[in-house]
């Protein structure tokens, strides 16, 4: 697989490690982001789990932050948010989940929610996962010891449980506490979930000095300790200071493409960031990228209360008022920002920069290695367009041809094709070969697709003349062949090239033009062999009595009742199977023919 393109700022931010698919495999935080992220590209000295992860990473995303402090809230939020396969792994929940509290009994509860908010009581949230709401439970567990357990639970207890004893409870149930005092976590707990956190530690400085005038040292401690826990919460970042959700959207733009940058805030928290980069750009300015993007993104949900953005956009009113309809609440969309929220705007436009910065460098690399590939070649022309096909089986079963495409030097996965072969004899390769090309170029040629300018075969001359012959019979004109074979010793770098028939070549093991051809050349090869998986292991999950007209599943669990097992049958003579109930002589005779042909 091609080294990912590597970050360059040596800024604190957060990493997101990505496979093939899209999907993040891993989130992590660092005090530069240059030297954390290329730690993981070295050629030794990496735990197993590690290298196992990198197998699989395909590209890299960055986050950068003002602080390291910031980089961990922040990579917390995601790790909750996206639950990638190597940190955690959590449920999947269909709807926002919320922290409610009881307040209309004597000793309330605090618990996770969600559905239908129709009860007594006050709702928390949403939170953006039922991971957050049990980590904020766990949370507030040490900052006030309010009880969480069912009802049901604190009613027949007689004794004080496991959560009494290491300080997460404070045993109301067994009247250890009074109702006042309870009453006060409680009520601290509210303005904790209010976002009111320093009202609780002035509230707790005075209390923990009344403690210690009283010479009650141990409840002065125990108010120390839930000072000291909230000082290491209030840790500064820049959404400290706001209740409401708002979302932050910054757009940068050259050279005809455009990024755009959107930041969650929810609730106190930064969720977390996701970069869009939108199609048919060019000529086109940020304020009419920007109406684009907040037309489209917020009337397929809701938009949150507020919207800060890098300028105004097109026809602001007009989106103030379509949004706000469609979202049930005022929505307003501010680009004059003060204070803090100037500071979130500018972390929000240097994301949206870098990540520009690193797609034209990404697609400026790949259009350099088609480039060096046609020099290399001596092409007439840019082999902007290839595809390159390879065949997988076992022993001649069950197999599979891949064609894989690229564009400009980037795979075009939605033109990816498998196709099943049928009909040849098994493990010849010339004739699945044959069969792939004609089948794949005929639908082409009826104008269900676009030709190629380069075709790549996994093969040598005899690959080759297969698919010259194939092109030639359907008088395609104008397509390229080359056959990749493997090397002397199977070795990548020594590829032996066969173009258009001619003699045998090589490239430099670190050529670029080479390093393009192996890829597309891997990836082909892959996308062959999880195909051919596939469909021999469909077939090994199938029974033979499947393929048997007029046996189905009831004769089938009758056949196999009578006779305890597929060996038996296949032991049992014409007569034995007729008598079955249910199959008759003219079944029967098919049985047996298919187990003795």
């Amino acid at each position: 697989m091609e080294r990912p393109t590597l970050p360059e700022t040596t800024r604190p931010g957060v990493y997101r490690m990505l496979n093939a698919d899209g999907e993040i495999l891993y989130i992590g935080k660092a005090r530069n982001l240059k030297k954390r992220v290329s730690s993981y590209f070295r050629s030794s000295g990496l735990a197993p789990k590690t290298r196992a992860l990198m197998s699989h990473v395909a590209s890299v995303e960055v986050t950068t932050t003002h602080t390291e402090n910031e980089a961990l809230i922040l990579e917390s939020n995601l790790i909750k948010r996206h639950r990638p396969r190597y940190n955690i792994l959590l449920r999947d929940d269909k709807s926002y989940p919320y922290i409610y509290l009881s307040t209309h009994t004597k000793f309330p509860r605090l618990g996770l929610h969600r559905g239908a908010r129709n009860g007594k009581g006050r709702y928390f949230g949403p939170y953006p996962s039922a991971g957050a709401v049990r980590e904020s439970l766990r949370l507030m567990q040490k900052l006030f010891p309010v009880r969480q357990c069912e009802d049901g639970f604190f009613r027949n207890r007689s004794r004080p449980c496991l959560q009494h004893q290491i300080q997460r409870c404070s045993a109301p149930c067994t009247r250890l506490i009074t109702p006042e005092e309870y009453r006060q976590d409680v009520d601290h707990a509210v303005l904790f979930l209010e976002g009111k956190s320093g009202e609780v530690v002035d509230d707790l400085i005075t209390k923990m000095g009344q403690a210690a005038s009283g010479l009650q040292y141990e409840k002065a401690a125990r108010f120390r300790d839930q000072i000291s826990t909230l000082r290491r919460v209030q840790e500064r970042q820049y959404i400290s200071g706001e209740r409401g959700d708002l979302d932050v959207v910054a757009v940068a733009m050259q050279g005809g493409s455009a990024s755009i940058q959107l930041f969650n805030f929810r609730h106190g928290q930064n969720l977390g960031n996701r970069t869009y980069f939108p199609k048919n750009a060019q000529g086109k300015s940020e304020s009419e990228v920007l109406y684009a993007f907040l037309s489209q993104r917020y009337l397929e949900q809701s938009a949150p209360a507020e919207i800060l953005v890098t300028q105004e956009p097109d026809q602001r009113e007009l989106l103030q008022d379509v949004l706000s309809t469609h979202a049930g609440h005022k929505v307003s969309i501010r680009h004059q920002l003060r204070g803090d929220r100037t500071r979130w705007m500018k972390m929000a436009q240097e994301n949206a920069e870098l990540a520009l910065q690193s797609r034209l460098s990404h697609a400026s690399s790949a259009i350099a290695r088609v480039e060096a590939l046609q020099d290399a070649l001596k092409l007439h022309q840019l082999p902007q367009r290839m595809e390159c096909f390879d065949i997988s089986h076992t022993m001649g079963e069950e197999t599979v041809a891949s064609c894989v495409v690229f564009e400009d030097g980037v795979a075009l996965k939605s033109d990816y094709r498998r196709l099943n072969i049928r009909d040849i004899a098994g493990g010849d390769d010339y004739a699945a070969m044959r069969q792939a090309l004609q089948r794949r170029y005929t639908r082409l040629i009826k104008g269900e697709g676009k030709l190629p300018d380069l075709l790549l075969i996994d093969g040598g001359p005899g690959q080759c003349s297969q698919a010259s012959s194939v092109l030639e019979e359907l008088q395609i004109e104008g397509v390229t062949v080359l056959g990749v074979a493997k090397g002397p010793d199977r070795r990548a770098g020594q590829e032996r090239l066969f173009l258009d028939g001619a003699a045998a070549q090589t490239l430099p093991a670190d050529s670029p033009a080479l390093l393009l051809i192996q890829q597309i050349r891997d990836e082909s090869h892959r996308f062959a062999i999880t195909g051919h998986r596939q469909r021999r292991a469909k077939k090994r999950n199938r029974s033979p009595l499947e393929e048997i007209s007029g046996v189905g599943p009831k004769r089938r669990q009758q056949l196999l009742n009578h006779f305890g097992g597929l060996q038996e049958i296949v032991r049992a003579g014409v007569e034995d199977i007729s008598a079955v109930p249910g199959i008759n002589q003219e079944i029967a005779q098919r049985i047996y023919d298919r187990f003795h042909e």
